[in-house]
């Protein structure tokens, strides 16, 4: 059976890349802007570029935080994307709009140093942290597999989350682990961009779509 992909469209979000990305892998994938269109779906993507406030009032003014909300309650599959990771969370340093709040915790901002410029761009290798649907098991080295490990970055800050046991994997900056992604009951999240890292961020993706499939 093939399930329906609702891609969250509140004007702040790669819609066109993420969407292509999940039609490569055969998936059927609805652009939602509202509850009907929710209510069409077997789960949700929340894609986001840009600054979290202005994010934050686009997903209000759309009506779209109470369905999502009440969806997340309700145990149903959500994966955020780059900003839309953060917006799962609390509060950001980015501004003064209360976030989400599916998960515990704040996004911080990156800190600056010599040889690590802001905003942290480009490709990077993860580290494993709790298992999760979207990580096969990792190498005594906490290491993921190669064709795993590598995904395509740009951001200037990264979530800090309250319960450490939901980072599913991070990532090296100035010396420093931070989060790559998130896993807490049916929410996934990933900081870097899965529709621009190639095999790896394809095979992620795949993986979240098994994990869609399985389910009651």
């Amino acid at each position: 059976m093939t399930h329906a992909i609702g891609l969250i469209d509140y004007g702040m979000g790669n819609l066109h890349s993420v969407q292509r990305a999940f039609e490569r892998l055969g998936a059927t994938v609805l652009a939602v802007g509202d509850q009907a269109g929710i209510d069409r779906c077997d789960a949700l993507v929340l894609p986001g570029v840009g600054s979290f406030d202005p994010a934050m009032e686009r997903l209000h003014g759309s009506g779209l935080v109470a369905p999502m909300l009440q969806w997340c309650a309700a145990g149903r599959p959500l994966l955020g994307i780059c900003l839309g990771l953060q917006l799962l969370f609390e509060a950001s340093d980015e501004g003064q709009a209360p976030g989400l709040g599916l998960l515990q915790g704040r996004v911080t901002a990156l800190p600056s140093s010599p040889g690590h410029p802001v905003p942290h761009m480009g490709w990077a290798p993860l580290l494993a942290g709790e298992p999760s649907p979207l990580w096969p098991a990792a190498a005594p080295s906490g290491l993921l597999d190669a064709a795993d490990a590598w995904m395509y970055f740009v951001h200037s800050y990264a979530a800090l989350p309250s319960a450490p046991r939901c980072v599913t994997a991070q990532v090296a900056f100035a010396g420093t682990p931070i989060t790559a992604a998130v896993w807490q009951g049916a929410i996934g999240a990933c900081q870097f961009h899965p529709e621009k890292s190639g095999l790896a961020g394809q095979h992620l993706l795949q993986r979240w779509l098994a994990w869609v499939a399985s389910r009651p």
